[in-house]
């Protein structure tokens, strides 16, 4: 009896996580030999630079790691100076995580580091299909994350 059997190769979840990966190791080569920083670290760093003081439960869902990557990121960053807790006056039970005056200059370091990167991996698609890309991953994180509240 004959199977149908998609091949990994073709197999657009499988595709994604190793550009993914390798759009993400190319940017973190340059700042984990230079700053010390391993990807899950500059994440958190990247989005709290972005976005501000947040919980490590905010950075779980801002980011997609697990609370276990996440609270060993943070950890690392916290005990090299970069990262600061401050009570969370709305829960007792967390904290809020900023970035210090230290990790705020070391974003600023790597930022346009990882920008320039970026752009040079990019310039191999047209303006236009970076829009589409953009609007293609919106929509498949937003299914994702719909197909996910419903197994909750």
């Amino acid at each position: 009896m004959p199977q149908t059997q998609t091949r990994l190769s073709d197999f657009m979840p499988y595709r994604m996580a190793i550009t993914s990966n390798a759009v993400s190791g190319l940017i973190a080569g340059e700042y984990r030999s230079e700053f010390g920083l391993k990807i899950p670290e500059w994440r958190i760093m990247a989005v709290l630079g972005d976005a501000g003081a947040l919980t490590q439960r905010d950075l779980v869902r801002a980011t997609l790691m697990d609370k276990v990557a996440v609270n060993r990121a943070c950890k690392v960053l916290e005990d090299r100076g970069f990262v600061q807790r401050r009570p969370n006056a709305l829960d007792g039970r967390s904290h809020h995580l900023e970035l210090t005056v230290s990790g705020r200059e070391l974003h600023g370091r790597i930022w346009p580091q990882a920008v320039q990167t970026y752009e040079r991996i990019f310039a191999a698609i047209t303006p236009r299909e970076q829009e589409k890309l953009r609007a293609i991953l919106d929509k498949l994180l937003k299914a994702a994350r719909a197909i996910e509240g419903d197994d909750k």
